[in-house]
């Protein structure tokens, strides 16, 4: 299992709220969403908003990072991505850290 935090953000004029082809997106992406996640076996962790700084940050977790990128390359995800910038980035838990600093050499 791989832990995926995407961290996302767009400018005011990309906001869903007042640009309609945005709003759109993650509309079509909310209907979907659940049907294309179990497909990839991708799992929401956790998902944050702060709206006046137009910033989401999304926990995620998938099966491997094949799977996440596969999720990531859908036509509805592509769509909504294309108004703001992701940055991705994998993560350990605490026990997956502790396991692998057990066995460095």
């Amino acid at each position: 299992m791989v832990t995926v935090l995407t961290i996302q953000r767009h400018t005011p004029a990309d906001c869903a709220y007042h640009n309609e082809a945005a709003r759109k997106a993650q509309i079509e992406m909310a209907k979907k969403g659940d049907e294309i996640a179990a497909k990839h076996g991708v799992k929401m962790v956790g998902f944050w908003m702060v709206d006046i700084e137009h910033l989401t940050v999304t926990v995620l977790e998938a099966p491997n990072y094949e799977a996440f990128q596969a999720w990531s390359m859908e036509p509805e995800l592509r769509n909504m991505s294309n108004f703001s910038t992701t940055e991705v980035k994998v993560a350990m838990t605490m026990e997956e850290y502790m396991q692998s600093m057990m066995q460095a050499k």
